[in-house]
């Protein structure tokens, strides 16, 4: 069944991730691509001729479309909030890749101007909506597992040097492991857990530059402006202590993205950079055994669902799931990393995020769920 009515979206931003956006939103019918914008315009209208939809004229045209309700901000880090807050003062929801921004104080700006306009903001990682996420979250409600008294997230590589054709931007400001893979980790947390209350780190930045690995920039050099290793304990309002290393200076491991300790249970839980991945469970002195995955969205990379669910919310008068509160929420404890290292000591989280409600129906299906 269809959505009784599609809301209409505009992307700006059309570089790598949206090829995952687009192809996503094919199976969304909530969504209307009404057009796309980049600062390149030659990259929007290739994206567009890709995938059979409108190119915008610009993004001030973009932004002046009157059939345009959300904008998909996909923009460097760096731009999130000047790129939302245009769109919030052109009356459009705001749905962003992550993080929200850079700075607490940014996104807690973004998110104050979309209050007061009555705007709606959103932000990836929308990943923890995934079936396998979502069949954790429910062993997890369950009581299965007891009381979570522990754990460990854990996301090392040796840097995206090695793969990406332009990976400078990930060891500018705004970049670093925390703000690049911190939002899948610590978000899927929060909508396992609650919210994180406090927290303590350390870190190292051991190269001041580093070598570009891939084509077509091979062999030049890169500035290095953030930490590159950061670990440390979140300690979450529930009462858990949760283990966190992320990391770009990492050559090899065999850590897996998440164990959960309860005094039930223990549980094993998927990369939280996808939707699907297998859900391990162990009774005490017992073995790890998969957890069949009956929830939806677990079969694809379905890297938009946050938007429908947003186009939905929008519809039906309900929040949303990947929500500013809850990216800033997240933003917070991602810069309060930097502020425990640097300070030695344990920092206290201000601001708090509910859990997402969980998913127990298809989105597709055009209902609440």
């Amino acid at each position: 069944m269809s959505a009784a009515r599609r809301v209409g979206v505009g992307f700006i931003g059309t570089g790598n991730i949206s090829s995952a956006y687009l192809t996503a939103m094919k199976g969304f019918d909530v969504l209307d691509i009404r057009g796309l914008a980049d600062m390149k315009q030659d990259l929007a209208a290739k994206r567009a001729a890709e995938f059979g939809v409108p190119v915008a004229a610009s993004v001030e045209a973009l932004l002046a479309d009157p059939s345009v309700e959300i904008i998909v901000n996909l923009t460097i880090p760096r731009a999130h909030v000047e790129v939302g807050l245009r769109a919030v003062a052109a009356g459009k929801h705001i749905y962003g890749e992550k993080p929200l921004g850079i700075t607490y104080a940014e996104g807690k700006r973004l998110v104050d101007a979309a209050n007061a306009k009555g705007v709606r903001v959103g932000s990836a990682p929308d990943t923890f909506l995934g079936g396998g996420h979502q069949q954790a979250r429910a062993i997890v409600d369950s009581g299965a597992l007891g009381i979570i008294v522990g754990g460990s997230a854990y996301f090392a590589c040796p840097g995206h040097e090695f793969w990406h054709p332009d990976p400078a931007f990930y060891y500018d400001i705004g970049g670093g492991p925390v703000l690049d893979m911190g939002p899948y980790y610590i978000t899927q947390l929060v909508n396992l857990l609650g919210p994180v209350a406090k927290v303590q780190a350390l870190s190292l930045t051991p190269h001041a530059e580093r070598p570009i690995r891939s084509e077509p920039k091979k062999g030049q050099m890169m500035p290095v402006k953030v930490a590159t290793h950061v670990t440390g304990t979140l300690i979450f309002a529930s009462g858990a202590l949760i283990q966190v290393t992320l990391s770009f200076d990492v050559p090899a491991h065999k850590h897996l993205p998440y164990e959960l300790y309860g005094t039930e249970g223990a549980m094993l839980v998927p990369d939280p950079n996808a939707f699907a991945g297998p859900v391990q469970v162990a009774k005490p002195r017992g073995q790890f055994e998969d957890v069949p995955v009956t929830l939806p969205y677990a079969d694809a990379n379905y890297r938009s669902i946050g938007v429908a669910d947003m186009a939905y919310g929008i519809l039906n008068n309900r929040p949303h799931r990947a929500s500013g509160e809850l990216a800033l929420h997240v933003l917070e404890v991602m810069e309060a990393f930097e502020v425990a290292s640097k300070e030695g000591r344990v920092v206290d989280i201000k601001t708090t995020a509910a859990r997402p409600a969980p998913i127990s129906e298809s989105l597709t299906a055009g209902k609440l769920s």
